[in-house]
């Protein structure tokens, strides 16, 4: 009875905060240790000269300024920037030109939504990435199908002035994951507009730029700043295409990829962490800018 007694006395909000808190611990645990503790220490060891196998060792801010003279490391920026600003910015076109052909009631649209959903899901895996490299080898369906019109084609991986943009295609493929979330805002903007506006005797074009854009534009934002962090972070596809080395001449040379040469391949963790920060630097660059940009064309109506 004593003991029934002493829990009704203790309030039942602080039972259910102590169960919480309770329930949380493997979480927080993994946070620590998988997460915040790697990130702490990948920051310690941007200013060490570590090897893997011997002790680090405190080099100041040697590997800082040792990304002033690296010709590979400002390749690789070139590299990146380019993927980043030409890939993203058409994926989102390719995404919303669908989505808006998705929202015009065509039959069966759960089931072409999950049809282009799908290279969302496996555009970043290694078996899309060898395939992508079939697809636009020298013996590739691409040149097979050039040969039927009679037009000879090339080794477009294997080309520098064509390797990268082969990666570019294949990042445009991926749109289903902001073709989803442009369809889901779509269907939140009322027709009585698009009706207001057919009456006006406005055009579809004026009824897109006039209407849809700035109705739409908090989600074109949130599928902008994603999208570019997505394709900063890109490994799997250059990795796979070029065979680990970014080739042909550093035409795929993500940052990604030289970071993981470094880390990886020369066993420089030290200057490897260092670029791990730098990029992240960067991402938070560009996502910032996006953020003081916003206030200029997003229109968070009510």
């Amino acid at each position: 009875m004593d003991e029934f007694q002493r829990l009704d006395a203790v309030p039942s909000g602080k039972r259910d905060n102590k169960a919480a808190f309770v329930f949380l611990l493997p979480w927080f645990a993994g946070l620590l240790l998988i997460t915040a503790g790697p990130i702490a220490a990948s920051f310690a060891l941007g200013f060490t000269d570590y090897n893997l196998i011997q002790p680090p060792e405190f080099n100041g801010l040697d590997n800082f300024t040792r990304m002033l003279s690296d010709e590979r490391l400002h390749r690789a920026l070139g590299v990146t920037f380019l993927y980043v600003l030409v890939s993203a910015p058409l994926q989102l076109a390719a995404a919303l030109g669908l989505a808006m052909l998705l929202d015009r009631g065509l039959r069966g649209l759960a089931f072409y939504r999950s049809v282009f959903y799908l290279p969302s899901l496996v555009g970043s895996s290694v078996a899309i990435a060898v395939l992508w490299r079939q697809i636009f080898g020298d013996e590739g369906l691409v040149n097979q199908a050039l040969a039927l019109v009679g037009i000879q084609g090339r080794g477009w991986i294997s080309d520098p002035d064509t390797a990268l943009w082969t990666l570019i295609l294949l990042n445009v493929w991926t749109f289903g994951a902001p073709m989803v979330i442009f369809l889901a805002g779509l269907r939140q903007i009322p027709a009585m507009y698009y009706e207001a506006a057919a009456v006006d005797g406005a055009s579809k074009w004026t009824q897109f730029h006039k209407i849809t854009i700035p109705l739409l534009s908090p989600i074109i934002f949130f599928n902008l700043v994603l999208q570019i962090i997505h394709a900063f972070q890109s490994f799997t596809q250059a990795f796979v295409v070029s065979g680990g080395s970014g080739g042909p001449s550093d035409s795929t040379l993500f940052y990604t990829l030289y970071l993981y040469q470094r880390g990886f391949g020369n066993f420089d963790m030290g200057y490897a962490s260092a670029l791990a920060w730098l990029l992240l630097v960067i991402i938070a660059g560009f996502t910032a800018i996006n953020f003081w940009a916003a206030k200029y064309w997003v229109n968070y109506h009510d």
